[in-house]
């Protein structure tokens, strides 16, 4: 069809991006065709998620948001408009990122998914005996009942009727739907030989200063001066589990309410990774959790239990692997709900076709890696029909086994022949070896990156002499020799997850890869049988803590040498150089942005207009430290810094031995002062690792380090894991790069497949040993690696 022929609706066929500035890009002008699989590629921090994440992708959700009525934009998050000059040919965009999948103590996998919804629906219609609607079978829903009279207008007079309710739910009415109890030790909350006034409250928060303490000493059902040893059964009753009661303290209205039920619902009723590190102390240290004696761990109550179909219940269901469950449920023939079975068929499915048939419906969302939770994700678009949407992936093949990188690029190619645009962040060459079209950002990261160094085809990028084209096709070789251990880590009958019975012995002193395929219980034994305290190390990529003031520089403890030569130079305090103390700006609170509130509207971060986004007082930035002022050193990125704090006035040792940690981890593209809350999983691990290196550990577990690294970085890690060992460390890595396997001075590999069938050792030795024998999955990638 010549162009004039064309008809004008098809002349859409790209997607046109001018002048990007979000976060590190240099007015970036791309194409990208639509329909296609575009890869974008570059070395970490070199502004690929910026470009696809911070612009496209934020751009298309905002202008879908404004088709709401401002009624219901008012619920929903709201976005400035990304810093671009043109955006044309947008699509709906699907965001499949790396979150953590929400850690709610009541998500599972099954609620997550919608699985548990058609199971539900299924047992409250097949289900002998018949116990009642699809609520009877959830976990989330108590039963409740209640009558009394309600008063009701009628034709100008009030009738008094009566009327009795009531709602069967499935929660297990002793641990309330969390599957498990706890037991609070007592000793953990109080010293009993103290007075309340004399500090007894050991609960962090509990200080007898502030509101705790009016309302102890106020509330008149026991004496805050006598010793809680000393109290009478009704005394110590009141204190722990008196039930919420209105009191007056000094002319105030006040609620009281006993130590267990407060806490209770303050601390044990949220999910104990996301609380602050003191609290989550003391959790750990005063609680002990055990599987709810009633329901199993199964989270459901007695009835909810009993009504089955073929001898199978709800609770069986939900525990079973999910590729066992997807035959079970094909061999169910029902009519009358042939659509919902079918439904549920497909979803199951997905989960065995997506790699995650190993996991079971029942298994807490707040578990997942990063990779599961991503494809846990995906599982709701692959049955979808929608087509002409832009799908947006980050690195989707983070924690899969070369194996199952294979099943995941058939996937992606799917979605692209559905009519979709589909675009990835990928570091693999695997992945980006299918991609129809490639954009390559870089040449450096951090201030160094932010242009486009290539766009083309996959061959086009071979010989492009980019940094992502000069190391596509690098294989990494097999060691000459390897390291003699100095010891072994015993592990005996371990049995975590699907972990049948496994013995093995880690050797110590040397790099040892635990591979295998996704889910074949690796995180289980290394995380069941290793645990971290004397002189262990696990670093893992779980989100750090931190709000959006925290940043490399505090999260390290870089700051504290940096205020303090601030200070010293000076001759001020140090307190003055910290922007969450006294030398924040007063405008802005040291936070640098104001963030203005517009109830229905987009909320807007606007840039202090008085510190200019600087985060301090003007007074204190008169003070200087070889020339440059504490807000210009937060800017610089960590390479400038080490150079800056190496040398000359600003020479700061206890600074620079942080600074080069940092770069060692492959993070010198970083800025000192970008907030934590943008950094990636594999960038929070790496600034994790960095912050270990100092502690006196001498054996260090980490968790797929090379998340997130481009191939020239995997080098550099590699590097530094030499450095480790080589100092007379043992390091231990889960890992399913080739390079580092390659590089290993021993491998133990898990299998042979996912779930119930792996969980066992299946090849101990050197990586040499494995790609001669190829006897397992792992053995015949690497052999095909170093080829």
């Amino acid at each position: 069809m010549s162009k004039s022929e064309m008809h004008v609706a098809d002349s859409h066929g790209l997607i046109r991006v001018h002048g990007a500035r979000v976060n590190n890009l240099k007015d970036v002008s791309v194409e990208i065709p639509k329909r296609r699989l575009t890869v974008f590629t570059g070395v970490s921090g070199s502004g690929k998620s910026s470009l696809v994440f911070g612009t496209i992708a934020a751009e298309s959700q905002r202008m879908i948001n404004e088709t709401y009525s401002a009624f219901v934009q008012g619920f929903m998050p709201t976005q400035a408009r990304p810093d671009v000059d043109v955006l044309e040919g947008l699509t709906t965009a699907i965001i499949i990122d790396q979150e953590r999948m929400g850690a709610n103590v009541r998500s599972t996998v099954g609620t997550a998914t919608d699985a548990n919804a058609m199971l539900r629906i299924l047992f409250s219609r097949l289900g002998k005996p018949h116990i009642g609607s699809p609520q009877a079978f959830s976990f989330n829903v108590a039963s409740i009942s209640g009558a009394g009279a309600v008063s009701i207008e009628r034709g100008g007079q009030t009738v008094k009727e009566r009327r009795s309710f009531s709602i069967t739910g499935g929660m297990c009415p002793r641990c309330e739907g969390m599957g498990s109890v706890n037991d609070i030790d007592l000793t953990q909350l109080y010293d009993d030989s103290k007075s309340l006034n004399e500090g007894a409250l050991t609960i962090p928060g509990y200080s007898m200063d502030g509101w705790f303490g009016r309302i102890f000493s106020g509330c008149g059902f026991f004496d805050p001066d006598k010793p809680i040893r000393k109290f009478t059964k009704k005394e110590l009753h009141d204190l722990l589990h008196k039930e919420p009661t209105k009191i007056k303290v000094d002319g105030i209205n006040l609620t009281y309410e006993g130590l267990i039920p407060k806490i209770q619902k303050s601390m044990l009723s949220k999910d104990v990774d996301s609380l602050q590190p003191h609290i989550r102390a003391f959790v750990e240290r005063a609680v002990a959790f055990s599987v709810c004696p009633e329901c199993q761990g199964t989270r459901l109550s007695e009835a909810a239990r009993s009504s089955k179909i073929k001898k199978i219940s709800i609770a069986d269901a939900c525990s079973m692997q999910i590729s066992d469950l997807a035959e079970w449920v094909r061999g169910l023939d029902e009519p009358s709900v042939a659509p919902l079975l079918e439904t549920l068929q497909q979803t199951l499915d997905s989960f065995v076709g997506i790699g995650l048939g190993y996991l079971s419906l029942d298994r807490p969302a707040g578990t997942l890696s990063g990779g599961e939770s991503q494809r846990t994700k995906m599982i709701r678009h692959l049955g979808s029909s929608l087509t002409d949407v832009t799908y947006v992936f980050d690195e989707p093949t983070i924690g899969l086994h070369p194996h199952d990188i294979q099943r995941m690029n058939e996937l992606l190619l799917r979605l692209r022949d559905k009519g979709n645009t589909v675009l990835v962040v990928e570091h693999k060459p695997e992945t980006i070896v299918i991609a129809d079209h490639v954009v390559d950002l870089g040449p450096g990261a951090g201030t160094a990156g932010g242009t486009v160094c290539f766009e083309g085809t996959v061959k086009g990028l071979r010989t492009s002499g980019t940094i992502t084209g000069h190391h596509f096709d690098d294989r990494a070789t097999l060691k000459e020799k390897v390291r003699t251990p100095s010891g072994a880590l015993e592990i005996r009958g371990a049995t975590a997850n699907n972990l049948r019975n496994v013995d093995v012995d880690i050797p110590l002193g040397v790099l040892v890869a635990i591979t295998g395929v996704a889910g074949s219980g690796k995180s289980s034994l290394v995380r069941g049988s290793i645990t971290a305290g004397e002189g262990v190390v696990l670093v893992d990529q779980g989100a750090i803590r931190g709000s959006r003031r925290s940043n490399p520089a505090t999260y390290t403890g870089l700051l504290e040498p940096i205020r303090k030569a601030f200070a010293k130079t000076n001759g001020v305090k140090p307190a003055l150089f910290s922007a969450n103390s006294e030398g924040a700006c007063p405008t802005c609170n040291g936070a640098g942005v104001i963030y203005t509130d517009l109830a229905m509207m987009a909320g807007i971060a606007t840039v202090c207009e008085e510190c200019e986004g600087k985060r301090f007082q003007a007074s204190v930035l008169e003070y200087h430290l070889g020339g440059k002022d504490i807000s210009e050193v937060l800017a610089m990125s960590v390479t400038e810094a080490e150079e800056f704090f190496g040398a000359g006035e600003a020479r700061t040792p206890a600074a620079h031995a942080i600074l080069d940690r940092l770069a060692d981890v492959g993070l010198g593209y970083l800025s000192l002062g970008q907030p934590l809350t943008t950094l990636s999983g594999g960038e929070r691990q790496r600034i994790k690792l960095a912050t270990h290196m100092a502690e006196k550990a001498t054996v260090y577990v980490l968790d797929e380090p090379t998340t997130g690294l481009h191939l020239a970085d995997v080098e550099r890690l590699l590097g530094l894991l030499d450095r480790l060992v080589d100092s007379g460390k043992s390091v231990i890595v889960i890992e399913h790069h080739q390079a580092v396997m390659a590089h290993a001075d021993w491998i133990v590999d898990l299998g042979p497949g996912a779930g119930h069938d792996g969980g066992r050792i299946v090849f101990e030795g050197t990586p040499a040993d494995l790609v001669a024998a190829r006897s397992t999955l792992t053995g015949e990638h690497l052999a095909a690696y170093v080829g």
